[in-house]
């Protein structure tokens, strides 16, 4: 039987709402490795995951937040061409 690896949820982790949209921010990383993985997760169940790792959840929960900002929470979660390039 395969064991399947403990991850680690950030307490950062939580439903964000902004212009009307909501997500949930999922800031987590697998027990005994480095980097931790931010998703976002829509009203209909969609995935957004960034590709790379970051060295702590707050750096990615700082991230999620400069792109809000930035691009605001639908491009975030409908990105184009050139915000894959910039932001993911």
């Amino acid at each position: 039987m395969t064991e399947f690896p403990h991850i680690i949820r950030s307490p950062l982790s939580q439903s964000f709402t902004h212009d009307g949209l909501t997500v949930r921010v999922e800031i987590y990383k697998i027990e005994g490795t480095d980097g931790w993985t931010l998703e976002l997760i829509d009203e209909d169940g969609g995935s957004t995951v960034w590709q790379d790792a970051f060295a702590t959840d707050a750096d990615a929960f700082a991230e999620f937040t400069d792109g809000v900002e930035q691009l605001g929470l639908d491009r975030l979660i409908n990105p184009d061409d050139d915000d894959l390039a910039t932001v993911h």
